[in-house]
């Protein structure tokens, strides 16, 4: 009786206990490079409508509305005064102080630094003006 070699029991055949990964990780880089090449594309496809709200229109006073100028070389003015930061933010006090629903709308040079920017939204921030913006002018 000839024995039949049996490939599970015999040694001769070797272990296949080693599993090649080359294939697993060629696939798993050309799925990395095909998001990392369509996902800005996905960010940016975001078609959105806005809602208009005739509410919104109406929601500030016109008259509780201040205007900050702020030109390309740092120089503020609240409505037609010249101001340094820190009259700025003793005149917001005082109107804030007067008029808690005081807004504030920001008119920045288009070449000032967003920093100096955000500077003066700090200063409305710091004396509790929570209503503020920014002028903008529509593209052309």
């Amino acid at each position: 009786m000839s024995r039949k070699s049996n490939p599970v029991l015999d040694p001769s055949f070797g272990s296949l206990a080693e599993l090649n990964v080359t294939p697993l990780l060629d696939l798993a880089f050309v799925l990395l490079i095909i998001f990392m090449i369509t996902a800005p594309f996905l960010a940016e496809s975001a078609d959105l409508s806005i809602p208009t709200s005739k509410a919104s229109r109406d929601a500030v006073d016109p008259s509780q509305v201040h205007v900050v100028s702020v030109h390309r070389d740092k120089r503020m003015f609240l409505g037609d005064e010249e101001m340094n930061p820190d009259a700025l933010r003793d005149a917001l006090t005082k109107l804030h102080l007067k008029d808690p629903e005081t807004a504030l709308v920001i008119r920045a040079d288009r070449q000032l630094l967003v920093e100096d920017l955000v500077s003066v939204m700090d200063i409305a921030k710091e004396v509790d003006i929570t209503k503020v913006g920014v002028i903008t002018k529509p593209a052309e």
